[in-house]
């Protein structure tokens, strides 16, 4: 317990001046604790690993260590400007270890900064200290708003002056928006674990919205042999800037042979731009189940590069079809973030 810890380390210096440090494992969840109020009872080394990495529950987690004496207890132990490269490095980390980012991790979450309540998010458009213990860009994250169909009309206009969205008349695209939201949400999407379906929604809303591929078709094709798994295979066929690209591929699953089929296609159009791209995550919910086999689903994709995370969704009564939806809108988003 952080108490014990305390008296011992105390015990120990008032018997023993030799300089020490702590190595703390999160078996009770407390690593982090303990090395806090390790640090503060006067150990100089504190020892932990990135986003907690380790044996049985982790070890204690330097993305939060790090600030946490930084910000928070005023020591200095690395430069302003490696504390800002933070968050990317955890997310690099999770790349390397092949882990999906916990967006709730402290500090560095995609969610430590996360606003949806329309009083929050007006709040700290006035001083986001209201709702913010410190300012995210410290240790290079960022603020996130939500936007559901509860979303107020601050959530809106802070979602558009972030995403450098201009509204052309505020009071009617918020408006517009906000009855599209709605009317999709119907339809079974959610756009609060979905941003980058979000923002192409804001600016197909009011028409900033150049998609830079169209699907001309896609044909997916599953075959099971006795004694053996099942092989999927997708065609894709897409077009751009008046020429097209037809280009087949093999998966996993058919959503694995759908996304490499259209990375294979875009490549041709797009080079380098998609390489770097990864699927992190994939989630399908059913939204009604009365219909059996024939239900509407809910599809989230998560995806990221080396220095962005983002998420996309896509809703139809075919599986396939709910993928491609939030497939395409991922690598949309991305082309377009590198500029097209």
């Amino acid at each position: 317990m952080p108490w014990e810890i305390e008296d011992i380390a105390i015990k120990d210096r008032s018997e023993n001046p030799a300089e020490y440090g702590i190595h703390a494992h999160n078996d009770c969840g407390l690593a982090v604790a303990n090395t806090l109020i390790a640090i503060k009872a006067g150990a100089i080394m504190a020892q932990g690993t990135m986003n907690g990495y380790g044996e049985r529950t982790g070890n204690a987690d330097l993305t939060s260590i790090i600030p946490d004496i930084q910000v928070k207890m005023g020591f200095r132990c690395i430069s302003e400007k490696s504390l800002k490269k933070l968050t990317e490095a955890s997310r690099l980390v999770s790349d390397i270890a092949n882990m999906t980012p916990v967006n709730s991790r402290p500090w560095v979450g995609s969610s430590a900064f996360a606003h949806k309540g329309g009083i929050h998010v007006s709040a700290i458009m006035k001083d986001s200290r209201a709702y913010e213990h410190c300012d995210p860009s410290l240790v290079g994250n960022e603020r996130r708003v939500l936007v559901s169909s509860q979303a107020g009309k601050s959530n809106l206009l802070y979602k558009a002056e972030e995403m450098a969205i201009s509204l052309n008349d505020s009071e009617a695209d918020s408006g517009n928006i906000v009855k599209t939201v709605k009317k999709k949400e119907e339809e079974g999407y959610r756009y609060e674990a979905a941003e980058a379906s979000l923002e192409l929604l804001m600016k197909k809303e009011t028409g900033k919205y150049k998609p830079l591929f169209f699907l001309e078709f896609f044909n997916v094709m599953i075959m099971k042999e006795r004694d053996n798994p099942c092989k999927a295979f997708a065609t894709v066929k897409i077009s751009h800037n008046g020429s097209s690209e037809i280009q087949s591929a093999e998966g996993r699953g058919p959503v694995s042979a759908l996304d490499n089929a259209l990375r294979k296609a875009l490549k041709v159009f797009f080079k380098k731009d998609l390489e770097e791209v990864r699927l992190t995550d994939y989630k399908v919910r059913v939204i009604s189940g009365q219909d059996g086999t024939g239900a509407v689903v809910r599809v989230n994709i998560d995806s990221r590069d080396h220095i962005r995370l983002w998420s996309t969704v896509g809703v139809s009564s075919d599986i396939i079809e709910a993928s491609w939806h939030a497939l395409e809108e991922s690598m949309q988003f991305k082309l377009i973030k590198n500029g097209g």
